[in-house]
């Protein structure tokens, strides 16, 4: 067991989508190593394997992990995620929609395919998966009401800070990035009086395949499309000198800024952006 273990998620359930490699990876076993429950999901079942493989094999007293494999963006996907983890471990307290990827271009050379899919994975799969939740959220604090206690429930939605200040070469991203904040603030609003505490971290240069050296040419594969990834070596240098800390960030430090938001600590802050990017400047 972790030794550093506190069990401030003890016996929470939560929702991590696109959880199997990556910062969602290190955000399941995140939450997990303080006692939630996960509910893991990738495309690719044997990566989400892995991590409730992981999860289990860690022994932190209370966490428990399952796999809901899939795409954020089918249909239906949002109730049978939120059913898996009602399912699993008969309730719904934490919902990170982390599910994403960048597909690039300048506007001349972007056609609607691309726009659609950035629209589709990091707007309209978070809201289908919120929608989905509504429901249970709504009952469980009607029942929590009713028997005088108080619980608070986190969403946490993930940004970029593309969707805070642009970045060329990203249209499509950057304005689902801010569609993001938008729904973020939004939500707040409306779940406030459900006792949910809904807020975004935005990512800056963060250690991933998709940040990796372009003359790498590495390529994810989603849903059968071939996408170029990574950052040029030149752009990698300036993002590098124009951050405060000298760095960018590891997926664990970016999983950190979403568990923040998780604890019973973020009680009373709600809809807020909070950019994870080392001091990095808009």
């Amino acid at each position: 067991m972790n030794s550093q273990y506190s069990g401030s998620l003890a016996g929470k359930v939560a929702l991590v989508s696109g959880s199997g490699r990556g910062i969602g990876r290190e955000v399941a076993l995140k939450l997990a190593s303080e006692g939630a429950s996960v509910v893991v999901n990738d495309l690719d079942a044997a990566l989400a394997d892995q991590v409730v493989a992981a999860i289990r094999a860690n022994g932190v007293k209370g966490a428990r992990a399952v796999v809901c494999t899939g795409s954020v963006t089918e249909e239906g996907f949002g109730e049978r995620f939120v059913k898996t983890a009602v399912d699993s471990f008969g309730g719904l307290d934490i919902i990170v929609n982390n599910a994403g990827y960048t597909w690039d271009n300048v506007i001349q050379k972007m056609n609607d395919e691309q726009w659609y899919a950035m629209i589709d994975v990091h707007m309209t799969a978070p809201y289908r998966i919120l929608k989905a939740a509504q429901p249970y959220i709504k009952s469980y604090h009607a029942l929590e009401v009713e028997g005088g206690q108080e619980a608070y429930r986190k969403v946490v939605n993930i940004s970029s800070i593309a969707g805070l200040g642009g970045n060329a070469g990203q249209l499509a991203y950057s304005a689902a990035k801010a569609g993001v904040v938008g729904m973020t603030k939004t939500l707040c609003k409306e779940w406030g009086r459900y006792n949910v505490n809904v807020n975004a971290v935005a990512f800056g240069f963060i250690q991933t395949r998709l940040t990796g050296a372009a003359s790498d040419n590495a390529r994810i594969n989603v849903e059968g499309r071939e996408i170029r990834v990574g950052v040029s070596d030149q752009i990698r240098d300036l993002m590098t000198s124009l951050i405060p800390l000298g760095r960018p960030g590891t997926p664990q430090e970016a999983a950190n800024a979403v568990y923040l938001f998780c604890t019973p600590e973020s009680n009373y802050i709600s809809g807020q952006v909070v950019v994870v990017g080392g001091g990095l400047e808009l």
